[in-house]
């Protein structure tokens, strides 16, 4: 199988996965519970329960304990881009090829699904106690994986990349630095956070956990630089969603700061980086690598 083969067939599995994790749709809280699987089942690369697969298999996993981490992190992936969606933030219509929860739903019921995904991921994420016992893996790997996740997806991760992203909004002055800060903590934290509960559900030593954080930030950078790219030279046929949003919003990018050719190039050094970490460990990386490879450079 080629590389985009591979990739769906993980896809796949993955999607059973989550499907065995998504709350029944019944009772008078229905609707928001409908909005949340909507928004879940509209698809996508499922990228970060994917990578926290292959690193949880790379570290001589082999149980089911990170299943359910694997589902909630797409659950707090989800949420996430349900609000960012929102009127209020980037006023999206479409997401992954079809209309987003706000215009479905109403933004009312959005919020609440965001809010619900958020706090269902975690009630998720806990029924690995169940299975590390079932398994005879330490109820300590787990706690630490929730540590991680919490942090990585709070305040000091994803949500204070959002507030350092939109405070930015409107800014002709944005520095490098600033873009960095809200690139790592919007976008690498929750990549980080898959690949950092894959090795310490697997056992990993903490240098490996700190290997893991540093290669994933690398992936990160480079993931969030390749879609302000694609956002200037993509088309919303082939990406599934609209294009230009970042100049209509008025947000500077790592592209209106350094150029399309200085963006690209980084890209490049980053996905080497990204690889030169992971020839530090054994275990089996090919797919890894070549998803690694494939999810940097994407098209869409």
């Amino acid at each position: 199988m080629d590389i985009q083969e591979k990739i769906l067939a993980r896809a796949g599995e993955i999607e059973r996965i989550i499907e065995q994790y998504l709350p029944s749709e019944q009772g008078f809280q229905k609707t928001v519970i409908s909005a949340m699987n909507y928004s879940v089942q509209a698809g996508g690369k499922r990228l970060r329960p994917m990578l926290m697969q292959e690193v949880y298999r790379m570290f001589g996993g082999r149980g089911k304990v990170a299943e359910p981490f694997m589902a909630a992190m797409e659950m707090i992936h989800t949420y996430s881009l349900v609000h960012d969606d929102l009127p209020a933030m980037d006023n999206d219509e479409y997401r992954r090829g079809r209309k987003t929860t706000h215009v479905v739903y109403g933004e009312a019921m959005a919020i609440l699904a965001g809010d619900g995904l958020l706090n269902y991921a975690f009630e998720t994420a806990f029924q690995a106690f169940d299975l590390a016992k079932a398994e005879n893996v330490s109820c300590e790997r787990v706690a630490r994986a929730l540590q991680v996740l919490g942090r990585k997806a709070g305040i000091y991760g994803m949500i204070g990349g959002q507030t350092a992203d939109i405070e930015a909004e409107g800014s002709q002055s944005l520095e490098e630095k600033q873009l960095l800060f809200i690139h790592e903590h919007k976008t690498a934290a929750l990549i980080q956070a898959s690949m950092m509960i894959g090795a310490i559900l697997a056992g990993a030593d903490e240098s490996a956990v700190a290997g893991m954080e540093r290669c994933a930030y690398d992936i990160g950078i480079a993931f969030q630089i390749q879609d302000d790219i694609l956002d200037v030279v993509g088309s919303t046929e082939v990406l599934g969603k609209a294009v230009g949003s970042d100049a209509k919003n008025e947000k500077n990018t790592y592209v209106t700061i350094h150029g399309i050719e200085k963006a690209s190039a980084d890209v490049e050094k980053l996905s080497r980086d990204a690889l030169g970490i992971l020839d530090e460990f054994g275990g089996e990386q090919e797919f890894l690598r070549e998803l690694i490879v494939q999810l940097i450079h994407r098209e869409k």
